[in-house]
Order: C-alpha cells, then structure tokens, then sequence
C-alpha cells in the first residue's frame, strides 16, 4: 500500500469512505456503503486496512469550549534561557490544563504553545502565576485570537 515515496497510497473509494467520516465520524456505515455504492463489509475491511497502516488516528468527540465559557485563545512564544531547558518546560506545561498544544519551533522562540482559557484575566493568570513560573523560562510573547477563520483537517 506505500508507494515510492513511503506515503500510504489510497484509491478513489478509500478516500470517499474517509471525506464521510471525517465529515461526521458517527455516520452510519451503512449509509456509506449505499452512498457509494459497494457493501458495509467492504467497507469495515477498508478501515481496517487504513487503521492497520497508521492513517487513522481515532474518532472523538469534539467538545465545544465557550459552552463551558471558554472563550479567550491564545498562542504564546516562549523564550528559554537555554534549549536544555526545553524538556523540563514541556513537562511542566504538559501540567498546565489551559494548554491544549505545544511544539518546538524554528525562529525566535524556542516553544509555541496554544491556550485556552475563560477570558483575559483568566489568560494573564495562566501566564504569570503558571507559564512563567516554569524553570528556563524567560520571557513570554502572546498573541490573542480574535477569531477562528479555518478550521480543517488535510484535504483527502
């Protein structure tokens, strides 16, 4: 199923099972199978195989936090004193329940992180009492989401 390149190779039916349930994860395997005109077990077979090699993560549930009064995102630079740092800092993010990612960048800073938190007070909380408090850190560049424009998985 690779091909040159060592990508997973896909044919036409794979990806339309995969724009369905990616499009709502709960929809009825049958429904696809009609939809697309082979059977239910054709299709139980396909996930398995695209389960089995790695390119289905899982389904979940996706919850939506200003129900809960989530409503101030935010993305934070963090500058590191050093990169031995860099460790230690994501352990003690990773026990910060405000930050949902974190990655290691090229550029200025040494980490991104994506927050969520109730409002702007509640941000400027997690920031100084929390994410400064953190060994290596030295100083924190923040940018507030106004508004979520795209929101999208790869194309398939």
């Amino acid at each position: 199923m690779k091909n040159n390149n060592n990508s997973l190779k896909i044919d036409g039916i794979d990806k339309k099972i995969l724009r369905y349930l990616m499009e709502d994860a709960r929809k009825p395997i049958l429904e696809i199978a009609r939809n697309i005109g082979i059977s239910g077990a054709a299709i139980h077979q396909r996930l398995r195989k695209l389960e089995s090699s790695g390119l289905l993560a899982g389904s979940k549930f996706i919850i939506n936090p200003r129900v809960l009064g989530y409503t101030t995102m935010a993305y934070i630079g963090i500058f590191l004193d050093k990169a031995m740092s860099n460790p230690r800092a994501v352990k003690e993010l990773e026990k910060i329940p405000e930050v949902l990612e974190c990655h290691y960048t090229t550029g200025n800073w040494s980490i991104l992180i994506k927050v969520l938190c109730r409002d702007n007070e509640h941000l400027m909380q997690v920031l100084n009492k929390k994410i400064q408090q953190i060994e290596g850190v030295s100083r924190t560049e923040t940018f507030i989401s106004l508004n979520q424009q795209i929101d999208r998985q790869i194309q398939i």
